[in-house]
């Protein structure tokens, strides 16, 4: 069978995650990795998961309900919960303005799947999270730059531009807090600013809320569906569409998310999901609630002191061995300091020399670019490694760094 002349026209968008493959490199003893966007697995309430399956599967008529089919929308308590988690992020809602997703991710997917025609123009940031356009590609967008500041092209000129390369605008897509890859937050003033961008170009806007329970300094801004709501009356006139996760709170391997927006997109994404998976895994939504329920503020204030702290010590360490010519963000919270190098460093071969010479693995910033700049940055995780190995990982890395650039100035 040849394959190759087997597959639709958009599996040529389809590539491999330069994070995943990265990921790889965990199993390798040696090396020193700020590569991988995950959570420490010794922060896991393995013990509370143990008892929630135990407590789920003992329950007489509800352990053989957790191994049954269930409806499309989400096991209805977790559902509940998540109304009253929105609420407290100034969302008002109901159950019919939750699904349940396979982690935010597949919501990604979905999203991608309902608003993108081939062609369309859909509107991220640069550099932007990867995973995002992974989940995009396939359904063949052109990509734009979302930006909204002064001197950004206005949304007429967007739709525009848009048009005339073939398509329409589709969406807009933002992580607001902590952003993968950069670590930054929009502020209060900028959402509003997005707000008004998108509702003149007539877009929906995707609210990556992944990171936003990773606060570690500073004030809590409101979310971008909150802040529309207050605009336009209700959730059900937002455009703004809200994907939630309990990856980086509870655990990933659960593949819990959700997305809250209006019921008519709810309505859609429910269809989408029949014909994807049926539902998420019912017992591991149980198990989700009851450990929302049980643990989640706990849980939370267990993460934010250790991530805090890691962050600080690799903050400490790039102030402390970082040659100059090098900048980098200083995040308020989430997994992510963003670097800049020097413009005649390559972060991918970077990359290659680290791993070679140094042992520290860590992901080349172009990858986040949808244009293919960006050469010169990378990220750096900084919620897996323990403060001893971001100390010298940080030193080793920086001494690299110094030794390419006294390489370029004796050229």
């Amino acid at each position: 069978m040849d394959w190759k002349g087997a597959y639709a026209q958009r599996a040529g968008a389809m590539r491999a995650s330069e994070i995943r493959e990265l990921l790889k490199l965990l199993d390798q003893p040696d090396v020193l990795s700020f590569a991988g966007g995950i959570p420490d697995p010794t922060l896991f309430p393995t013990e509370a998961a143990r008892e929630a399956y135990g407590a789920v599967l003992g329950e007489p008529g509800v352990g053989p309900l957790s191994l049954q089919y269930s409806i499309s929308e989400g096991y209805v308590p977790l559902r509940r919960w998540i109304v009253a988690h929105m609420a407290g992020r100034g969302v008002v809602c109901d159950e019919e303005n939750i699904v349940i997703t396979s982690g935010s991710q597949q919501g990604l997917d979905y999203l991608g799947k309902l608003l993108i025609s081939p062609g369309d123009s859909a509107y991220v940031t640069r550099p932007t999270y990867l995973g995002a356009l992974q989940a995009f590609n396939p359904y063949e967008p052109r990509y734009a730059d979302l930006a909204f500041g002064e001197g950004a092209p206005t949304p007429g000129q967007c739709r525009e531009a848009a048009l005339a390369a073939g398509g329409r605008p589709a969406l807009a897509y933002v992580v607001p807090d902590f952003a993968n890859p950069t670590g930054e937050t929009l502020s209060r003033e900028d959402r509003l600013r997005l707000l008004e961008h998108v509702s003149a170009l007539g877009v929906p806007l995707i609210e990556d809320a992944a990171y936003a329970a990773l606060r570690y300094a500073g004030a809590e801004v409101a979310s971008c569906l909150a802040l529309d709501i207050a605009r336009v009356g209700d959730i059900d006139h937002s455009r703004v569409i809200y994907c939630g996760s309990f990856s980086k709170t509870i655990a990933p391997g659960l593949r819990v998310g959700w997305i809250c927006a209006a019921r008519d997109l709810v309505q859609k994404v429910v269809l989408t999901k029949q014909a994807a998976d049926l539902h998420s895994a019912t017992i591991n939504q149980m198990v989700m609630h009851r450990l929302a329920e049980a643990i989640y503020d706990e849980q939370v204030k267990k993460i934010i002191g250790v991530y805090a702290a890691r962050r600080d010590a690799l903050l400490a360490a790039l102030a402390k061995f970082m040659p100059e010519g090098v900048s980098w963000t200083a995040p308020e919270g989430g997994m992510f300091v963003w670097v800049t190098l020097p413009a005649n460093i390559d972060g991918a071969e970077l990359l290659a020399e680290s791993l070679r010479d140094e042992r520290v693995a860590f992901v080349p910033g172009g990858a986040f670019f949808f244009d293919g700049s960006g050469a010169n940055t990378l990220r750096l995780n900084f919620s897996l490694p323990s403060e001893a190995v971001i100390n010298e990982g940080i030193a080793r890395l920086a001494r690299l760094i110094a030794r390419k650039n006294n390489q370029f100035r004796a050229a």
